[in-house]
């Protein structure tokens, strides 16, 4: 299959998120680029490993174990990014390297348990609820610094840093307050003594303002591998994704 159009998407993304970090006085080299590749199925997937990508970001557990297998040659790391059950710990500990939806103990507690069984410890980013958004998931602000000191209980934890989703808006001002406040509260938690490196924020529509906040990672899935399928179906698109 023609996978030319996949190369000059992940091309230019690239270009993209290095405009935006000159733009922001940042260096690129200090801006990732996690793939998000949730409804694609396996054989895109191959191919963007093929054009070097090793971590894809992926909503739901099923679908990691779904293409897990038929990938499992190309030495991918696994990174779930949306909310988690506590149900699916076993999964998660099994298969994913980094879970950026951290958001309450009692998940903690269960990847714990689950971990421990596996003989495996994780990178784990909490997720931080910074708009009023009823859809959007994540610890509240106020209870950070209180869930961060309970997580130190955790030696199959890797607590690296922060996630957030910034509220949906045509209005710049209000989507970079969400990225400003996550900052702001991982330098607050950084001066407490928590050593956190990540800031996992932006997407496709949004990375730019996210950059120019101080995003470490951005999370960027249709700008790469096009619109998205119908959720209960794997797709390969037939026509070059959009940018």
């Amino acid at each position: 299959m023609d996978t030319s159009w996949l190369a000059d998407n992940w091309a230019q993304i690239r270009r993209r998120v290095d405009a935006a970090c000159r733009e922001a006085g940042r260096d690129p080299a200090d801006v990732d680029i996690l793939p998000v590749s949730k409804t694609f199925g396996p054989e895109l997937i191959r191919a963007g490993v093929a054009l070097g990508m090793h971590r894809f970001g992926e909503n739901k557990v099923q679908e990691i174990r779904d293409k897990s297998a038929p990938l499992a040659d190309c030495g991918i790391d696994w990174v779930m990014i949306g909310h988690l059950q506590t149900n699916k710990a076993k999964d998660v500990a099994r298969l994913v390297s980094e879970v950026q939806s951290l958001d309450r103990l009692e998940l903690a507690e269960a990847l714990d348990r689950r971990l421990q069984h596996e003989g495996r410890a994780i990178d784990v980013l909490v997720q931080v609820k910074t708009s009023s958004e009823p859809s959007k998931y994540g610890l509240p602000p106020e209870q950070l610094a209180s869930f961060l000191n309970a997580l130190r209980g955790y030696d199959t934890l890797r607590v690296r840093g922060l996630m957030t989703l910034a509220i949906h808006s045509s209005e710049p001002t209000k989507v970079r307050a969400c990225f400003r406040l996550l900052r702001e509260l991982r330098d607050r938690a950084v001066a407490q003594g928590h050593d956190l490196t990540k800031l996992s924020m932006g997407m496709s529509g949004d990375f730019p303002l996210a950059i120019a906040e101080g995003a470490s990672e951005v999370r960027i899935g249709t700008a790469i591998f096009g619109s998205r399928p119908h959720p209960d179906s794997y797709y390969w698109p037939e026509s070059p994704g959009e940018a």
